[in-house]
Parts: C-alpha cells; structure tokens; sequence
C-alpha cells in the first residue's frame, strides 16, 4: 500500500556512496547532498521525500560524513518509522535510529529518571479512556463511549498545546475550538485526571513528552549529554509537529543548525491533535540560511488524477494555501476521475462494491484497493456490501502484522524447520526456498486456492499468503537464500514493522489513509455535512477539510472514484448535496471555480441510468417507496428502523426463543462459511424476522436484509426455524459469486 510495500522485491544494498545517489531526479538528489546546516524540504503528495530523506541519510554514513549512531531520524507513526529502518537497512545505513517522537522521548525518559529525579520511572498508562472515565464520575458526570473518546481527545489536546486544566476554557475561546462539552466542566475533569495520574503513579503518551522537556530544561548536564550522543536530526511530516514536540526538538538541537525538515503544509490534517504548520512555514524565518528545496514532480498518480488534486488546491484560502506546491505527474496517462451520484447509501455502497469486483476481475489486486470515507462510522454499510460481493478487507488501524497469531505461528513453524533442515520430512521434495515456505505453512492453513468469500478464515490465508509472496521475492533477489536466511529477514522487518502487503480491499478514513497510496481509490459519502465535516464552522477548519479530500485524492495512483448519495437511505428525502470543494471541478457543476483556469476532467455518473464517459450506462432503479412504522405509520429514514419496519421507540413484539434460536443458528454459519457474523444477517435483520416470524418465502424476502441472493442461500433453515423445526447444521454453500 506504501511505496515501500508496492513491491515486495529485495534490491541489492548500493556497492559504493555515490550509488546511493543513482536514480535520483534533480531535486532528491539536491536534498542528498545538502548534509550539512538548516535544510527544508517542501515534499508534495507522491514526489518521493521518504526516498529523499533516506537516501541523504544512507550517503552522508556510506561516505563517513555522518556517524550512524549520532543521526536521529524522528516521524509521527511507528508504521512510518518501521518504514524509514526498512529503506535505510536496504541502502546499507545501518545503526540509525529512526523512531517517533514517543519512543524516542521515552527512551531518554527512562534511561536519565533515575538521574534526575530518583527511582523509577512511573508506569505507563497504555490507555487513559478508564482514568477519564472515572474522573469523570467524580465531577458527577455518566459519559458514554463517544462523548468518552471526545473528552480524551480535548485532554490530549491541552496537553501538546502545553495548555493546564486552569488554562484551558480561555485556550478553547481563542481557537475557537469546538469543544464537546462546556469547557469548564471539561476543565474540571482535566484536573481531577491529573490528580488521578498523581495518586497512582502513573503517566500517559503526553506525559513522556511533557516530562521529558522538563528534564532537560532544568538539567543542562542532561541536555549536554542528550546533544553529544545526536548530533544531526531529521524531522519527517514536519507539518503535524504540535507545540510540545517542536520544544522538544528545540531542546534537542540546542544551538547547532544540524536540522533537516520535510513537510507539506497542504497535507496538514491533524489540528485537532494539536498539530500546526507553521513550524514549517516559519522555517526559513526562524533558519534565514537554510537550503529550501522543492520536491514537485509526483510519481505517483497519473497526470488526471493530480490535474484534480491541484484544482482542489487551486480553490483554497489561508496561509496553507499560499505555500501550495503545484505537483507535474511523471506517470503515463490514465483514466479519467469518476463522479456518480447515488439515490441513497446502500445504493452507493452496493454499487461501489460492484466496481471493486470489476477491477479485480481485470487484474487489479484487492491490496491495491481502497474505499476511504471521512468518518468509521461509515464503514459498516461497505463491510456488509464487500461481504455480499464475495471481496476480501480489512479494516485500516487493525492489529500490526507480525503481532497477527497467524503471523506468530507461521514463524515459530519456519524457525523450527530452518533449524532441522533436511531433517524435516515437512522439506522432502521441496528443493527451492519458496517450495520449503509453502510446505511449512501448509500446516498453518495456507492453500494453493484462497478460501471463499471474506471473514477470518479468509484473513488468517491471507496473512499466510503475504509470507508466501515475500520467500517468492527474497528468493528472487536472493537466489541460493535458505530458511534461516528468511527467518533472519522477518526477524528484522518485526524489528521494523516493515510488513508485507496483505490482499484485500482497505476500509479507512480518510485519516488513517495518511502516508499510504493504492492503484484504485473510491472516496465515497462526499455530501455536506461530511464534506466539510458539520462541525467543521471556521474558515480555517473549512480549509482543513479541504486538505483532508486533497490526501484522500492523491492516495490514489490510476483509478479514481468520487461518490455521494442523495439520502441517508432508500426512501428518504433527497435532501443532500454533493460537496462544495468539487464544485467547479467536476463535470457539469458550478460555483468557486479555479485559479489559473485549473480544472477537473472525467466523466459523472449519476448512478441511476446516466453513464460515465466510457463506462457501461448504470442499471436503471427503479424509486423506491417511502418505508413507513409497521406500528404508528410514521415514515422511516434511519436503516436500523426500516430493517426493523417500525420506530425504535414503538413496542415490540420480537418472539425471544426464535430470536435466540435465529442468533445460534447464525454463528453456526457464519463459523462454517469463515465470514464474520453479520455476513450472513445482521442482528437488525434477525430481530425483524423474529418480530415477523415469516412463514412463506413470500413474507421473509421483503424483510429489509433479506432480498431474493439471501432468500435462496438461507430462506430454507430461516423458515424451518421459524415454524419450529430442528436444523441438522449450517449450510454448506459458500458464498456466492454473482
């Protein structure tokens, strides 16, 4: 999904220094070279700057200008970090640290407490959502999971913006923050957090900072020591730093000007972590001889995919916008950007998942598949229509790979073959590496064919496969590689989180989807009041936004798809409109209009007959009837109720033992068919169907989750069950194909 993990392929370490530098356009090669005194980078969407950054690393140690234990290379992800290892060890550089600013803060933090303050140092707090939580009973206050995960999130706020509970009403009247609770009463639980910290000795991620530039603020013999041992820093996505990272990174320095930043102020998306461009933007005031180069030339997307994302930009309004980079696609050309508009939700989910299956079927690889929307809760409408098609996801921000069991499993397996060698009758007849790994993992689960449809089984073969592939690739670069030489590869790449690319469509926000790119992205729900954001109400948090559609565009590197629905669901008001940041871009629409007369180009799709340029016209629908309350007759828009075919609140008269019954004999298929419970009915459609107690084929297929493709697959036993009938076992029909 990531530059590094587009391809699995092991290149050969560069023989000399000056190797490091073949391959490098102009502008990487300007940045490789300037090793010395204040360097800014200003790197756009997909022009290369983690190649930049560690090829520049990689010379300064081959050619002796660097010492690897002196450079410290810091970013914002243990994933992006792992990344950074994983390059710098496949150009030769080894011995650098590359970590974020976390665990490089926590390291000095642990290693100099005893130190400076004496003993040790107090427990991490993994997750502070249950000190919240319970300081928030204090204050007398019941929140629930999301106001929860909100007022965590304003208590980290205050903490990176170095703002103290006292502080923190007058710091959210400033920025006009849009704080979920009054800020008083937010303040007050902000306190009594901290006093719970205090009393049970335990400190969070912030703390490690906070405590951290304390140090060495008031300890210069620390501070001294901490500059002897690094002397050069490289600081990645330079324009999310937050105050408190930048005053660590000033504490580090010191008054030396042996600072490299990358960043794209276009690319600024996490204000509400506390993160700020204008570090970036200052830098050149604050370093007035610092070598600023420009990285413009994209290499990843093809010349219409950022013809729109720099008519996207071309609209916007701030300081950001003023130091906007102009990206030149270096890619051959490509398909124009879709637009299609869709009646409803489900509609735009289903179709979207049609499309997915399309691009499979002409050789795209799932793992090079993305749908991104702006919030999770977007996510379970493209879960349960990928599941329906038969397309394997996974979910972005999922468990890391090799902390997978499977993953575990398999290499424990690999390190015990390694180890008896031919003495493994496991190995017989497998003369080649990539042979010995298939037959260990066979073991494990791993199949010559995928197994059907999506779940957990589909995922722990999928996971197997990714190991698979990699042997296949070592092999290749590495010809004569045994086991254990592959062993000793995964145990670097765990060391680095530099996993393998897994196959299946990726489900994320569009902020989790930072730092990634994939063949195919589909950018789906983009109305108002999503696209902006409803909340979002400043004109600098408009322009956020902006910047949020801008990384989701340039995610993508061939195919491009932009979607929104009318309605929330079928039957509902059309009410909604597509967002403003395309209007003058997409074909057909007015309004902001560009600068410089830049453009989108592409065709529209209006999801409902009227067809994309160059595309099959889109199956005509037919409208569909309002869905009103089986019980009061109101109409009904939200999908839960219309499953259900009455109003939350109206009475029920679900038949619990059927209920029970229908739930068992679900998770009985679902375990038979390796896919996740809700594939094979929602828990909404269970409790419809025990409310209804269908008796005919007739009376179950109307019920909303049912439909004609579940009715043949599992109407039997759901009718069975309902007339009180026992079922021998789940049916074994996988799932279908169409």
């Amino acid at each position: 999904m990531t530059a590094a993990t587009h391809s699995t392929l092991f290149p050969q370490v560069p023989e000399t220094p000056d190797a490091v530098l073949d391959g490098l356009d102009p502008e990487q090669r300007e940045v490789a070279l300037a090793l010395h005194g204040p360097v800014c980078v200003l790197a756009g969407a997909g022009t290369g700057k983690t190649r930049a950054l560690t090829h520049r690393i990689a010379y300064g140690v081959r050619a002796g200008i660097l010492q690897p234990a002196t450079v410290l290379a810091v970013t914002f992800t243990n994933r992006a970090a792992g990344e950074m290892r994983g390059r710098l060890r496949q150009l030769g550089a080894t011995g650098v640290q590359a970590r974020t600013f976390h665990s490089a803060a926590l390291r000095q933090l642990q290693y100099f407490w005893p130190k400076a303050v004496g003993g040790e140092l107090p427990r991490l707090l993994e997750r502070k959502v249950q000190l919240v939580a319970e300081a928030a009973a204090r204050c007398e206050l019941r929140l629930d999971r999301n106001e929860l995960r909100d007022v965590t999130g304003e208590i980290e706020w205050a903490k990176v913006t170095q703002t103290v509970p006292a502080d923190y009403p007058a710091a959210v009247a400033k920025t006009q923050r849009d704080a979920p609770r009054d800020p008083a009463v937010l303040a007050q639980i902000y306190s009594t957090y901290e006093q719970l910290k205090r009393d049970r000795s335990v400190i969070d991620f912030e703390d490690v900072l906070l405590l951290t530039v304390g140090i060495l603020q008031d300890r210069n013999d620390i501070a001294e020591h901490v500059r002897g041992q690094y002397q050069h820093f490289v600081v990645d996505e330079y324009q999310d730093v937050s105050p408190l990272q930048q005053r660590l990174l000033d504490l580090w320095v010191g008054d030396r000007d042996d600072l490299c930043v990358v960043g794209d102020a276009s690319q600024t998306i996490y204000s509400f972590t506390g993160a700020t461009p204008d570090h970036l933007l200052n830098f050149r005031t604050r370093h007035p001889g610092a070598t600023v180069v420009k990285l413009v030339r994209d290499y990843r997307s093809t010349p219409q995919v950022v013809h729109l994302a720099n008519g996207l930009l071309s609209q916007a309004h701030g300081k950001a916008a003023d130091h906007r980079l102009e990206l030149v696609s270096q890619r051959d050309k490509g398909p124009e950007p879709v637009y299609t508009e869709y009646g409803d939700e489900p509609t735009e989910a289903e179709s979207t998942a049609r499309r997915i299956r399309d691009l499979i079927a002409a050789g795209v690889p799932a793992g090079e598949i993305a749908v991104l929307y702006r919030v999770n809760s977007q996510s379970e409408v493209y879960e349960q229509a990928l599941a329906d098609a038969g397309v394997p996801y996974q979910l972005r921000g999922a468990e890391r790979f090799f902390e997978r069991a499977e993953v575990r499993e398999a290499g424990t397996a690999l390190r015990g073959a390694a180890r008896a060698g031919r003495n493994d009758s496991l190995l017989d007849g497998a003369e080649d590496l990539a042979s010995q790994v298939r037959a260990v993992l066979s073991t494990k689960g791993w199949t010559g064919r995928p197994p059907a449809g999506s779940g957990a089984v589909r995922d722990r073969w999928e996971s197997l496969a990714a190991l698979v592939r990699l042997a296949e690739d070592f092999e290749a670069a590495k010809p004569g590689a045994t086991l254990t030489d592959l062993v000793r590869e995964l145990d670097e790449r765990a060391a680095a989180q530099h996993a393998p690319t897994v196959q299946g469509v990726t489900l994320a926000s569009l902020h989790a989807a930072k730092g990634l790119e994939w063949d195919a992205v589909f950018l789906v729900g983009l109305t108002e009041g999503m696209m902006p954001i409803a909340y979002a109400k400043t004109d600098e948090q408009v322009e956020e936004e902006r910047r949020l559609l801008y990384v989701g565009i340039t995610r993508a590197r061939i195919h491009l798809s932009l979607s929104w629905a009318l309605s929330r669901s079928p039957g509902g008001r059309a009410n909604r409109r597509p967002t403003r940041f395309l209007n003058g871009l997409r074909p057909g629409s007015t309004g902001a209009g560009t600068r410089g007369g830049v453009g989108g180009g592409g065709g529209i799709d209006r999801g409902a007959g009227r067809a994309a340029v160059g595309r099959t016209p889109a199956v005509e629908r037919r409208p569909r009837s309002p869905v009103r309350c089986r019980v009061c007759g109101r109409t009904l828009t939200d999908a839960g109720e219309m499953k259900l075919m009455r109003c939350e609140e109206c009475p029920s008269d679900m038949d619990e033992a059927l209920y029970g019954r229908l739930y068992d004999w679900r998770a009985a298929q679902a375990a038979l068919l390796g896919q996740p419970d809700f594939c094979v009915f929602t828990e909404k459609t269970l409790m419809a169907i025990a409310e209804a107690v269908p008796s005919t084929e007739g009376e179950l297929v109307v019920i909303a989750g049912v439909g004609n493709r579940k009715l043949s697959r599992f109407g039997t036993d759901v009718l069975a069950i309902c007339a009180g009938e026992a079922i021998d076992g789940a049916s074994e029909e996988g799932p279908d194909e169409t």
